[in-house]
């Protein structure tokens, strides 16, 4: 949503890129924690001065907190919204043994299969012959994910949490590496639960398309209706 009202400019600032998967998530866990922020759409080719400043590293998310304290790895943005305000309980606070295990699973999705995921990716866009190969480096934790899911309708239980929205969009990006394979049977269970996510509001909402900030410099809110 733009705006025009300087009083916009007090909130929090999250730096976003479009496609970026740990954006992606940091976007989700915003509006799942009807949190409000002013984003900033970037481009890695143009990076705001005002955000490598604030992290160095140059990554995003980045989210600035009353101008000084920074967030920038994108569970812990999530972690900062949802302790915020978790009105669907995607902590799964009843349950004091579920956020170690989220957790785990998380950090052996950004570990390990988003490396296999990377090879994958490129095996398809350069036609290589090892795309099988690639695929197959995968499986282990898709198979994981396809075996909790014949279990119970999310991946934690029969209501969504965290880790179905950390996962959310790497897991998109492994169904369109190769659109055949991934209709196959063996995927047939995380196929509806990624359909299901996909064609929710909330997911069209984390996806819209915001100017540059570079560009135009208009303020932008995301967490509103």
């Amino acid at each position: 949503m733009i705006r025009e009202n300087q009083a916009y400019l007090n909130l929090p600032i999250l730096y976003s890129l479009q496609n970026c998967p740990y954006a992606m998530r940091a976007r989700l866990a915003i509006l799942l924690a009807q949190q409000v922020v002013q984003i900033r759409a970037i481009t890695m080719k143009d990076k705001p001065d005002e955000m490598l400043q604030a992290s160095p590293k140059g990554t995003v998310p980045v989210l600035i907190l009353d101008g000084q304290k920074v967030i920038d790895e994108s569970l812990d943005v999530m972690l900062w919204a949802l302790n915020c305000n978790d009105p669907d309980n995607l902590l799964y606070k009843h349950d004091p043994d579920a956020l170690p295990e989220m957790l785990s699973i998380i950090d052996r999705n950004d570990t390990e299969f988003k490396p296999s995921l990377e090879k994958y990716k490129r095996a398809k866009r350069f036609h290589g012959d090892d795309l099988e190969a690639c695929r197959l480096e995968c499986e282990p934790f898709v198979q994981s994910l396809e075996n909790r899911l014949a279990q119970h309708e999310f991946l934690m239980g029969a209501t969504p949490s965290l880790l179905d929205y950390a996962l959310l969009p790497f897991i998109r990006q492994f169904s369109r590496v190769n659109k055949p394979v991934f209709a196959e049977d063996q995927y047939s269970k995380l196929r509806c639960w990624l359909s299901y996510h996909l064609q929710s509001r909330l997911f069209s909402r984390a996806m819209f398309k915001y100017p540059f900030w570079l560009v135009e410099h208009k303020i932008c809110t995301l967490g509103e209706t």
